[in-house]
Formats: structure tokens, sequence, C-alpha cells
């Protein structure tokens, strides 16, 4: 199943719906099933296994609402903590961001990970700010999003999949001028609008663990990048082993896993985002997040 954060108007509160793959273009509101949870973290942290399938079949009798008329909301749209990411995560996506700035790309003896801070994620069909005064070099990254499903300790790899809820789409837009000028990349990825995310979660029990799905992005209609996500260098489940052995990662967590080869700093010569560039990040199965610039 897919599970939506949307709001019927503008001014109306953050509700949760849910859709299925079969059923496209619907979702379902929560009371449906006579559920309700304060937002998505609430539901991933207190739904109950008899609650969360319950929801896996649409109810019978219930009129479904019109996706598109509905207002678009991050499936999380105030993570509990900063999100998750892995740098340079695809072997292609090394090279290429070795090739923009060895110095800052070009080594990899082991995982790279940092942090996105995310004041209010931003959402399928949200604008991206540009910062123009500010930023010179604003670029596009496609990942894969891992949302963890319950509280995770000292997780060996191999039970690593039972603490997956469900995936999404996030785009790790970066501010390139900013992360390569500092010694880390923090304030070069965490501008705020710089985290779109959606437009679903598409819970674990739909896909293969690891998930095998192509990712793809595209800025006004050209494939810039296209992979699958069996080409990570460090898998989903070697990163929450890893991560693990010394941090408890919450239920609610969300975790980027990089982006593959295509970037506009891996081009020759570098294409950066402009004001009016319409980015889609689409990956199979979850749906696709679309965003302009602004």
């Amino acid at each position: 199943m897919k599970l939506y954060t949307y709001q019927t108007s503008a001014q109306s509160p953050d509700e949760i719906g849910v859709g299925y793959t079969e059923q496209p273009g619907k979702i379902w509101p929560l009371s449906c099933w006579g559920m309700a949870f304060a937002d998505m973290n609430a539901l991933i942290r207190s739904a109950s296994p008899e609650q969360l399938a319950a929801l896996r079949v649409p109810p019978e009798g219930k009129e479904p609402l019109r996706l598109d008329a509905l207002v678009p909301r991050a499936p999380i749209p105030f993570p509990l903590q900063d999100v998750l990411c892995l740098g340079i995560n695809y072997y292609d996506h090394l090279t290429e961001a070795g090739r923009f700035d060895r110095a800052a790309f070009g080594d990899r003896p082991r995982t790279i990970y940092f942090s996105k801070r995310v004041s209010e994620a931003n959402w399928n069909g949200g604008v991206i700010p540009a910062y123009e005064t500010l930023v010179d070099s604003l670029d596009y990254e496609c990942e894969l999003g891992v949302v963890i499903g319950r509280d995770a300790w000292q997780v060996r790899a191999e039970d690593a999949f039972d603490y997956v809820f469900g995936y999404t789409i996030l785009n790790d837009v970066s501010a390139r001028n900013l992360q390569t000028g500092h010694k880390q990349w923090y304030f070069g990825k965490s501008l705020d609008g710089h985290t779109p995310m959606g437009p679903c979660i598409l819970t674990a029990d739909e896909v293969a663990s690891p998930p095998a799905l192509g990712i793809r992005c595209r800025v006004n209609g050209e494939t810039r990048q296209d992979s699958n996500t069996e080409y990570l260098m460090t898998g989903i489940a070697e990163i929450i082993a890893e991560l693990t052995q010394g941090m408890t990662l919450k239920a609610g967590t969300i975790i980027a896993t990089g982006t593959p080869a295509g970037v506009g700093m891996g081009m020759q010569p570098p294409c950066f985002l402009k004001n009016g560039d319409v980015v889609e990040c689409e990956i199979d199965g979850i749906g696709i997040l679309t965003n302009v610039i602004g």
C-alpha cells in the first residue's frame, strides 16, 4: 500500500490517506477504517500489526478521494530528526563527483554519512527555492529514502529489513558552492525547501529485500539519471547494521541512500538548475516526485 499525507484545502490540517498501486489516483482517509493518528510519525510508531494489515485492503462501501483534488504534502512533513544521508554511494557517481572536485569528492575509503536538516520537508509539486544570492550551483539528486519502522539498536545485517517500514523518493537538493566551500556538507545540503520528499511511502511488504528498483531523474523532460537501486555501494542492510552498532535509529527515521550518476555537477560542462526548471524524480513502484525551481 501507499501512504500519503495531504490536506483537503490549503488551510486544513494534515491528514493521512491510503492508496493502492492497482487503483491509481485514489486514496481513502484513515477514518474509513475508524483510525486516527496525529501524523505519519505517530502512525509509524503506534499502529499495531493488525491495524496495518487492515489498511492493506480497500474498505468496503467507502468512496475514495481523488488524489489530484487534494493538496499534496510530504509523507512525513516534519521529520523527528535530521535526515541521515549517504554520500557517493553509487560507483558511477563516485567517478563523476571526483571529476567535478577531486578534493571534495575523490576519495571514499569507507561509507560517507552526513545529515540534512529539515525544518519542513518539501512536497510533490512544491517550489524549490533557488536562493540566487547565496547559491550559484544548485543541483538535484534523486534518491531512495528508507523509512525505519521501529527503534533499531545493534541490528544484524540479516535482520535489518525487519526494521524497514517503507520507502519514499527524496531529492537531496544540493548547493554545490556551499557544499564544497566548507569542510563538511551540512550547510550546502540543509537550506529550507531543499528536501522534497514523496509523493508517498510505499510500505516494505510491496518491495523485495533488498529493493532493486529503477531510479530516474528528468530535468525539463530530459533524462539525466537512469539507474537501479541494486547498484548501491553500501546496501540498506549494511547501512542499518553499521549505524545501529552505536546509534539508535528511532522509528520514523529517514535514510537517503545516495544518488546515481547524472547530476548536474557531473555533466561536461556542469549544468546546474535555474529558475523555472522542472525536476522529476521517479522510482519504480513509488511514483514521481515533481518540483519546480523558483
